[in-house]
């Protein structure tokens, strides 16, 4: 896999990640109090036995994302550095243009040839179908 693939997918890994990460929280952090304002949050209903370690979760989710934007960050550093800077790009491109023309205008001929080779074929094959057709058989 390439390594534009790989970070590609590595974002993919990281918005996952903070997906999680706030829906779990938004669904399993216990209610607070906002202010002396309002009323006390209602007790929870229940607490299942997975809740029970809710306050390991955010430090595992977060590790989680940070493992995940160091792996990011390592493949960003092993990314290629640009040579030359813009102008050998600009260069580069250019090159890469003409030669992309080049072989084009290749394809282009041999385009025509093989046109030109499928008529000369059509055109035997007509004067052979009319040969055939118009042959009798002898009384």
């Amino acid at each position: 896999m390439d390594i534009i693939s790989q970070l590609q997918e590595q974002v993919s890994t990281i918005a996952a990640l903070a997906v999680n990460t706030y829906g779990s929280l938004q669904r399993d952090a216990p209610p607070v109090r906002l202010s002396p304002n309002y009323p006390e949050p209602p007790p929870p209903t229940t607490v299942p036995a997975e809740d029970a370690n809710f306050s390991d979760q955010p430090k595992l989710m977060s590790q989680a994302l940070v493992d995940a934007a160091k792996k990011f960050d390592a493949l960003v550093t092993a990314l290629p550095l640009s040579e030359g800077g813009e102008e050998a790009q600009l260069r580069r491109i250019a090159e890469l243009q003409a030669e992309n023309d080049i072989v084009g205008q290749e394809l282009q001929k041999q385009l025509e040839a093989a046109e030109n080779e499928l008529k000369q074929v059509q055109e035997l094959f007509s004067k052979a179908a009319d040969s055939s057709l118009n042959l009798k058989k002898p009384d």
